[in-house]
């Protein structure tokens, strides 16, 4: 689940349609019609919001207006309650962070629309959230791990390490 931060302006169609779905699944979430995750890490910022559910549901209208602006025709009368008003408070590495992740997506899944968004320095934020001074939020998943691109090779003889960690070697 990724309920991002951004704009959704910069997600590229498949993105904004995985946006929409996770976020109706949020919706059930928060309202208590769904059993399953619960304990999301991405929903932490609208549980701890003092309107979670029109927080969620202002986050939503935004993905329908983007939609809408596209071209498509997002659902919004699934969209339940009314929109919070209250903006959430996101820290500037949390945006950063995202920006960073998808740009790793487009260049792969949208190459022509990540090469248009080569001059986005400081991408926009979501209009639920207001941008404040701070670092990746700890929920975050690995906001600490290097990419793959920097991460070391997977090798036999660290695999046969892992494989027979904990293990007693036999002669």
């Amino acid at each position: 689940m990724r309920l991002w931060t951004l704009h959704p302006r910069y997600l590229d169609p498949q993105g904004l349609v995985a946006c929409w779905r996770e976020a109706l699944l949020a919706q059930k979430v928060l309202s208590g019609a769904t059993r399953g995750y619960r304990n999301h890490p991405q929903l932490l910022r609208f549980q701890s919001s003092s309107e979670p559910q029109p927080a969620i549901a202002a986050f939503l209208h935004e993905i329908a207006a983007e939609a809408g602006r596209r071209g498509y025709n997002f659902d919004v009368r699934k969209i339940v309650g009314p929109r919070s008003t209250r903006k959430i408070s996101e820290t500037r590495g949390q945006l950063d962070y995202e920006w960073a992740h998808l740009r790793r997506k487009l260049r792969v899944r949208a190459p022509a629309l990540a090469r248009r968004m080569r001059g986005v320095e400081k991408p926009e934020a979501h209009p639920l959230f207001r941008i404040i001074r701070g670092d990746v939020r700890a929920w975050e998943k690995g906001p600490n791990q290097p990419s793959r691109a920097t991460r070391p090779a997977v090798t036999p003889r660290a695999v046969a390490r892992v494989r027979t960690r904990g293990r007693v070697a036999h002669p």
